[in-house]
């Protein structure tokens, strides 16, 4: 079971479900304003989400062993022919409950972004990660899609002219949170290519460490990292600066450690300082999601 879990990458699985659900009963609910699912809908996106997700997970670690021309079984207990398998069977789920969810909310239409997002998992694994730069933006936009169609599915089918407004402003807040996402995942993505640094030469992939090198690599991580850094900072000025509470949290569990990742990345050169970057970016995914929680408190 661990190796299965290990394949589909759950736990990165998690902070995206967890995302999900604080954008719900931490944006949506409080407020009141007009949805379209209700907490078994919001349920049934997940699990769509999920499995579209791990579909994705599967199929990249699939093509990522062919290239390295890897022998024996995926995480030492699963056959290629298995990896496979669930790759369809995940697939399969994930667009189908698509359609059923799609067709719940009268937008037959909107299956079509998860028909989309499956291929682009496709054509990612098979050729998009051999392109640099592209490659880490790719599977950053899918992280951050996946926040965007809690908004497409729940939001926007319920936008009438009377509360256009309301409902335009929440989901401007999880664009903003997608753009975030997409940031971090972006570092996590550069950072994790450091690590695979001799994988990837050894098969021909162009990353931004092979090209630039490690060195250049981490302090062009450690100067983007004042992206994020600058967009938290924008918005505890705009939303939460009359929750001094709010602020203090932000500035600890968000603010601190990009600062303590940006400060660590410039001097960053062992695998076990990587792992313990992109570590880090995923306790800040966390920290961010939780955030969500802060809004019914200072924008009421």
């Amino acid at each position: 079971m661990l190796s299965y879990l290990k394949l589909i990458k759950f736990d990165n699985l998690l902070i995206i479900a967890f995302a999900q659900l604080c954008i719900k009963y931490g944006l949506f609910e409080p407020f009141n304003i007009a949805i379209t699912l209700n907490g078994l809908g919001i349920a049934i996106l997940m699990i769509a989400t999920f499995c579209i997700a791990a579909a994705g997970n599967i199929i990249i670690e699939i093509y990522n062993r062919e290239d390295t021309g890897e022998k024996g079984l995926l995480y030492g207990s699963i056959t290629e022919k298995s990896a496979n398998r669930l790759f369809i069977i995940f697939n399969i789920i994930g667009v189908l409950i698509g359609f059923y969810i799609a067709n719940l909310i009268n937008r037959p239409g909107f299956a079509a972004l998860f028909i989309v997002i499956s291929g682009v998992f496709y054509i990612y694994a098979s050729y998009l990660k051999e392109i640099i730069v592209l490659k880490n933006c790719i599977l950053a936009l899918l992280v951050g899609l996946s926040l965007i169609v809690v908004g497409i599915f729940d939001l926007l089918p319920a936008i009438t002219e009377k509360n256009r407004e309301s409902q335009t402003v929440i989901f401007s807040i999880i664009l903003d949170y997608s753009i975030f996402a997409f940031l971090i995942v972006l570092l996590r993505e550069i950072v994790k290519d450091c690590l695979h640094i001799d994988r990837d030469h050894n098969i021909g992939i162009r990353t931004i460490p092979i090209v630039l090198g490690k060195n250049r690599t981490t302090k062009l991580v450690g100067v983007l990292t004042l992206l994020p850094v600058i967009s938290v900072i924008y918005y505890i000025y705009t939303y939460l600066f009359s929750n001094s509470r709010a602020v203090i949290f932000v500035l600890i569990l968000i603010v601190a450690p990009l600062l303590y990742f940006m400060i660590k990345s410039f001097s960053a050169e062992s695998d076990k300082q990587f792992k313990r970057l992109a570590f880090l970016l995923k306790i800040i995914l966390i920290g961010a999601s939780i955030s969500l929680l802060f809004y019914q408190f200072v924008l009421v």
